[in-house]
């Protein structure tokens, strides 16, 4: 299989452009799920304090044979740990649970803006990035609007804004914001949940003519529109599936046909209502 390309962060960090999530994956899981994901050849493992399975990817992170160079760590705080404090408290238990002196990414995973808190909580991150404790900071499900009060109030541009993004919620107008300001966009339910988009005739049908999967072609869009993805699979087929994307390009036809699959179907929650 071909390396996974890297793409270059505002602040000089490089990053895979395709990374293993472990959403939904029990802790328990997390070793097995984190070490095949490692041996088949993704370098990018993205986690997050909610999810429970910290300890379990930093298990088979310190399993691995790999310099810790070689590997760019994600994790997220959680909306209940919103505030400077508490987010500076929340990063050291996430840092305890995966066994790491840093990660390469820290973001806010929600911006519950009926709190009003992500500003100072950013900042925790701004003190965390300027620690060296946190190569690059960012954030997730952030709105224009939220992106534009975090620009005005601090003094670190986000790195990356990890997004529900699929070929049926394609985010057109927040990608372009993301590339007037150096934000990457990392897509997260890359494929949909799965929820109908691999089996829609336009998929299957390029899955056909590319003689490819159609998780392969949806992921190969992403790819190719510059999104980072983090496909999540602990199915090994999959998992080794998911990173055999580079061996083949769609063609202008292919993406036009794609991007009418946009419907703005979004299959988690509001970001300007979410509070959990």
């Amino acid at each position: 299989m071909s390396k996974v390309p890297s793409i270059l962060l505002n602040n000089g960090v490089e990053m895979p452009q395709l990374g293993y999530g472990v959403w939904q994956v029990p802790d328990d899981q997390a070793f097995d799920a984190v070490t095949t994901a490692l041996e088949t050849g993704y370098r990018s493992i993205d986690t997050a304090a909610v999810y429970e399975n910290e300890r379990g990817v930093g298990k088979a992170i310190a399993a691995s044979d790999l310099p810790r160079g070689e590997l760019f760590v994600t994790t997220k705080v959680w909306n209940s740990d919103h505030g400077y404090d508490p987010t500076l408290r929340a990063f050291d238990a996430s840092l305890e649970r995966l066994g790491l002196d840093y990660v390469d990414l820290y973001l806010i995973h929600w911006p519950v803006p009926a709190r009003d808190t992500f500003v100072d909580t950013y900042k925790a991150l701004e003190k965390l990035q300027a620690d060296g404790r946190a190569r690059a900071i960012g954030v997730c499900n952030f709105q224009p609007a939220h992106l534009e009060r975090l620009i005005a109030e601090t003094s670190v541009v986000p790195a990356v804004n990890q997004i529900e993004l699929h070929p049926n919620l394609a985010q057109s107008e927040l990608r372009a914001y993301h590339a007037r300001h150096g934000i990457a966009t990392e897509a997260w339910s890359p494929l949909g949940q799965g929820k109908g988009l691999l089996s829609d005739p336009v998929v299957v049908r390029l899955a056909a003519k590319h003689d490819r999967t159609p998780a392969q072609i949806v992921l190969r869009w992403h790819l190719q529109l510059g999104n980072v993805v983090i496909p999540k699979s602990v199915t090994p087929s999959r998992i080794r599936e998911n990173l055999d994307v580079f061996g083949f390009e769609l063609d202008g036809e292919d993406l036009r046909a794609l991007a009418g699959l946009d419907n703005g179907t979004r299959l988690g929650p509001d970001p300007d209502e979410f509070d959990l």
